[in-house]
């Protein structure tokens, strides 16, 4: 059997320079759980402390929830930089914003949490 295809595939570019995965599952399951009043998703949260915005928006920095990745920690989120796919982080609920930027190894915007 030969499988052609006729469609050619098309790079995108990105206006980023750095990004950062969030579990979906495990922020969903926590409802919430970080920032000043502990009422915002880790990837929000996380948004806001390195001055990133919403994935498709223009800005060198991007965090993306993305599907379940496996882990599942019990009052935690998984949290990884697309850079450092060796490096995992189970980020407890309550951590601080900036403490979980260093963890990942970012710098957070204007000392936000």
């Amino acid at each position: 059997m030969r499988v052609t295809s006729d469609k050619t595939m098309k790079r995108v570019r990105a206006d980023w320079d750095e990004i950062v995965l969030v579990c979906r599952k495990c922020s969903k399951k926590l409802d919430g759980g970080f920032g000043k009043r502990g009422d915002q998703s880790l990837a929000k949260g996380l948004r806001k402390t390195l001055g990133a915005k919403a994935a498709g928006r223009k800005a060198s920095l991007a965090v993306i929830e993305v599907d379940c990745l496996d882990i599942c920690p019990k009052g935690a989120v998984v949290a990884l930089r697309a850079a450092a796919p060796g490096d995992w982080a189970i980020v407890p609920k309550g951590a601080p914003l900036d403490g979980v930027a260093r963890r990942l190894g970012l710098r957070a915007a204007g000392g936000h949490d």
